[in-house]
């Protein structure tokens, strides 16, 4: 999410596309992503040579070569605006939509080769570039956090039942999975690819080394990481955001994830996620595998027996869902539950307060998380009620100092030291029989127990001695007050 300073200055830059007469917003959102995207490449490739330079070396893998010098952010946005416009159409804008892959048949090239530059004017596309110049852009992935924003703007989010998650809750979540080099993972609603860049992200922090062999790192960069959408604008962003993050060639796809077209089965070691919620599907359209584990057309029940069936047996799964997957009534509800308990191993139920999703929704969600075995092994179900994630659950979302999700990252990494927990704390562990006895009721209210700490009052005697001494005071002020008018 942006706040603050930023956001206001992204303001200011849908006003200068506004005042232009560019007055289709989706076309503005596009057109400022675009700009973002060359700014972060340029800012990456300086950071880039700034720590070769430290060591005497080369940079490696250099995206600008003396020939694209003009392409770079840091030269053009010193041009006239005249200069600037005609760098910008002729030679910019072609070099990253075809200049950055070479030719080469990547996600990032299937998506960008239809975008158009549509910056009306020289004047326009100056002051824009001197706004985005003043903006501090260290984190890579935010270009999904303006996006969200300026689709809020529009009353466009959240029209399909999908809502960014914020990046912070999306990093609990991969620090909570912990993906490896091994692993192959996958969001199949992927948005703005938020959750693989942050996996790109955790992988590239932790595995460094590992990511100088030539093995290693040719999987990283095309074979690790896929993501459905059928958005195309997501699409596109999705594959400049993996792009920003070192993985040219992803499997970024446009497919409906839950139709028969989508045939990817066990085929994926990690899947993250927060698939749509408020969905409702044609039953013709929706793949019969997934109709046999859950017999409805609510997508968030769909997705989840999704990721059972995309998994490869082992394979591990966090998705968002919301708290009426855990406690739904009906067939399907039950089904699926029954499915991830018995047949599957369910490690991990975390409420998250209703705040979360606020401006865009109050909806009341959890974290699920799971192992895909097969054959059973839940033996317990480990539940934590966050109630606080460092921001305001109002719809301002500021910054607090209240945060449980380093203690959730703590005890999940160390569940051992969880099973003397009392009830009545913030994590706990629930037998698998207790819910099975529960109808497979996963809602952490069935089972959190509430301490209630006697109040003691005085006796009655000593209330009604109390209350006959502030009787005779407010009667003594009173006439003290009576005998003062009478002066007057």
């Amino acid at each position: 999410m942006i706040t603050g300073e930023l956001r206001n200055k992204i303001d200011g830059i849908w006003d200068i596309f506004w005042s232009s007469g560019m007055t289709n917003p989706l076309t503005v959102i596009e057109q400022i992503t675009y700009l973002l995207f060359i700014k972060i490449l340029d800012d990456n490739e300086q950071r880039k040579e700034s720590n070769a330079a430290a060591f005497d070396m080369p940079v490696v893998d250099p995206i600008f070569d003396k020939e694209h010098q003009n392409c770079r952010w840091s030269v053009f946005r010193h041009y006239d605006p005249e200069t600037m416009f005609t760098n910008m159409t002729e030679k910019v804008f072609p070099f990253i939509k075809t200049g950055l892959t070479s030719g080469k048949d990547t996600a990032f090239a299937r998506y960008m080769k239809d975008a158009l530059f549509l910056v009306p004017t020289p004047r326009v596309l100056s002051k824009v570039v001197d706004a985005l110049t003043s903006l501090d852009l260290n984190n890579k992935d935010i270009m999904g956090d303006v996006y969200e924003y300026l689709l809020s703007q529009i009353a466009q989010s959240g029209t399909n039942g999908q809502f960014r998650t914020p990046r912070h809750i999306i990093k609990m979540m991969v620090e909570l999975m912990k993906p490896t080099l091994e692993d192959t993972i996958c969001d199949p609603a992927m948005g703005s690819a938020g959750f693989i860049c942050a996996a790109a992200q955790y992988v590239t922090e932790h595995f460094s080394k590992e990511l100088m062999q030539k093995a290693h790192k040719q999987h990283y960069t095309t074979t690790m990481f896929s993501g459905f959408d059928t958005d195309q604008t997501m699409l596109r962003i999705g594959a400049m955001n993996m792009m920003l993050h070192g993985v040219e060639a992803p499997h970024i796809t446009w497919m409906d994830s839950l139709s028969e077209d989508n045939t990817h089965r066990e085929e994926y070691s990690l899947i993250m996620a927060n698939p749509p919620f408020t969905g409702s599907l044609d039953k013709e359209t929706i793949s019969k595998d997934l109709l046999a584990i859950a017999p409805t057309k609510k997508t968030e029940l769909l997705f989840l027996a999704l990721f059972l069936k995309a998994l490869k047996t082992g394979g591990r799964c966090a998705s968002i869902v919301p708290d009426g997957v855990l406690f739904g009534s009906s067939k399907a509800h039950k089904s699926l539950r029954q499915e991830l308990v018995e047949f599957n191993r369910l490690e991990a139920i975390i409420s998250m307060p209703s705040g979360v999703f606020k401006p865009y929704a109050g909806v009341s969600t959890a974290i699920l998380i799971f192992t895909k075995t097969g054959h059973g092994g839940t033996d317990k179900v480990w539940f934590y009620d966050m109630k606080a994630d460092g921001f305001s659950l109002d719809d301002k979302r500021s910054p607090v100092e209240a945060n449980d999700i380093p203690d959730i990252i703590a005890r999940f990494g160390n569940l051992a030291d969880e099973e003397k927990r009392e009830r009545t704390e913030q994590s706990f562990f629930v037998p698998k029989q207790e819910i099975v006895d529960n109808g497979y009721d996963l809602s952490i209210n069935k089972y959190k127990k509430t301490e209630y700490v006697p109040v003691e009052y005085p006796p009655t005697s000593e209330i009604l001695d109390e209350l006959d001494r502030l009787n005779a005071l407010i009667e003594e002020e009173t006439k003290k007050l009576r005998e003062l008018l009478e002066k007057e």
